[in-house]
């Protein structure tokens, strides 16, 4: 134990926690926008249900990937023409797999949104709870694929990443009935969070084009840079709460 928790240990382990925070973000939103498929009585608990789930799930494939991470690398297929050519691996087809689901999700929430006669029959028509935990498991799983992999080439101590990722899933229970319940009582912000969750698709698109060394008409696909990303977030949520403020502005007149 004196060799576990040294001041290196420590230092790392606090990174690793971050990491799964600011990591986890995204993860959160997507979380809280599936559970409201659920009946409002069993929301809170289909929400922890599938955290502990993909907790325990992602322990298991963090000893899969530090056993395995060199096959999921090697190329599987690839293909090369005039359009386009790629060469895909495991890692490039869960991350575009990731990416198109969640881009699927947020455009059919939305359209789903603004269809009235979906929004009155919502509460009457719940989606199945495994359906829905599921979905929460699998997506959380494509989401801390990178993280894992960020804290295998931080640290070789299997106990640090475990603590981490067991604290991380504890993190996320917490946030992520606070986030639902924010949700609930500001209505408005769940266009921003779509919006920001359809930014995460395009993200996760662009990052697996780019592992698979995507090009269209000889031209690379790269990721899109994490700092731009949550720049354009921040910014979108600057415009989100000014818009608020001013629309409150204009009901008072």
């Amino acid at each position: 134990m004196e060799l576990l928790f040294t001041f290196e240990n420590l230092l790392t382990l606090f990174m690793l926690i971050l990491l799964q925070a600011v990591l986890g973000i995204d993860n959160l939103l997507y979380l809280s926008i599936e559970s409201k498929k659920a009946p409002i009585g069993k929301q809170k608990k289909v929400r922890e249900i599938g955290i502990i789930i993909a907790v325990v799930l992602r322990i298991i494939l963090l000893f899969v990937l530090v056993e395995l991470i060199k096959y999921f690398q090697q190329v599987i297929f690839d293909f090369d023409n005039f359009l386009i050519s790629a060469q895909f691996n495991f890692h490039s087809i869960i991350v575009l797999f990731g990416g198109a689901f969640i881009l699927y999700t947020a455009v059919s929430e939305i359209i789903h949104m603004l269809n009235f006669e979906d929004r009155l029959n919502e509460n009457l028509n719940p989606k199945s709870i495994k359906a829905i935990i599921t979905s929460i498991v699998i997506m959380n799983l494509v989401f801390s694929f990178d993280s894992i992999l960020a804290a295998i080439a931080l640290t070789d101590v299997f106990v640090l990443m475990i603590i981490a990722i067991l604290t991380g899933g504890f993190i996320m229970i917490k946030l992520s009935n606070g986030i639902t319940e924010f949700l609930k009582k500001n209505r408005m912000f769940e266009v921003l969070g779509l919006f920001i969750l359809f930014l995460v698709g395009i993200m996760l698109l662009s990052e697996g084009a780019h592992l698979a060394h995507m090009s269209l008409f000889g031209n690379e696909i790269l990721p899109m840079n994490k700092a731009t990303f949550y720049f354009i977030i921040f910014i979108l949520i600057v415009i989100d709460i000014i818009q608020n403020r001013y629309q409150k502005i204009l009901n008072k007149k």
